[in-house]
């Protein structure tokens, strides 16, 4: 598996081998309204499957771990960016298309959207999404269960759906009637 370490302004740092002129508008985030990472990590190589598999796990915990290093506080996490194969900026496209159908969807219906449990960083970016529609949103569930619902427009509820309750419901819509 080969790295390559890049100052995402777009220049390689020494020693690496890939050329010049990285991009970072592929690095989720890389807004004009958010920092761009001051750290970018690009794999690839055959091995890079092992780090894609089960939703990116291994990579996202990578990332983690590479922050614990550099003692980040949560607040900088944003710093740093490992990717590969470009599957972060996929899952960001994903994303932001999940949150316009979601939109559209709690307009047309005015019934509160649970999307499913993702990762904190993939519930952040869903909600930077999800706020130039001027709908609330909230974070719901507890530990890798958490999740993001989007509510109509109007005060949002005071207690968000409990996880057991927003189970049940979901295990009953799929019971053989």
């Amino acid at each position: 598996m080969q790295s390559h370490i890049l100052a995402c302004n777009g220049h390689v740092q020494p020693n690496a081998d890939t050329p010049t002129g990285a991009n970072s508008s592929a690095v989720p985030g890389a807004s004009g309204s958010e920092p761009s990472p001051l750290i970018c990590v690009e794999f690839t190589g055959t091995d890079t499957p092992l780090l894609l598999a089960r939703n990116g796990e291994l990579l996202y915990a990578i990332e983690h771990l590479a922050a614990k290093i550099l003692r980040l506080e949560p607040e900088e996490h944003d710093l740093i960016f490992f990717d590969a194969e470009g599957f972060k900026a996929k899952r960001d496209r994903e994303l932001h298309l999940a949150a316009e159908t979601a939109i559209e969807q709690v307009r047309a219906t005015g019934r509160p959207y649970s999307f499913p449990p993702m990762t904190s960083r993939e519930r952040r970016m869903l909600h930077l999404a999800l706020t130039k529609s001027g709908l609330p949103t909230a974070s719901s569930g507890e530990g890798p269960r958490r999740f993001v619902v989007l509510y109509p427009e109007g005060p949002a509820p005071a207690q968000p759906i409990p996880t057991a309750d927003r189970t049940r419901a979901i295990r009953n819509s799929f019971r053989r009637r």
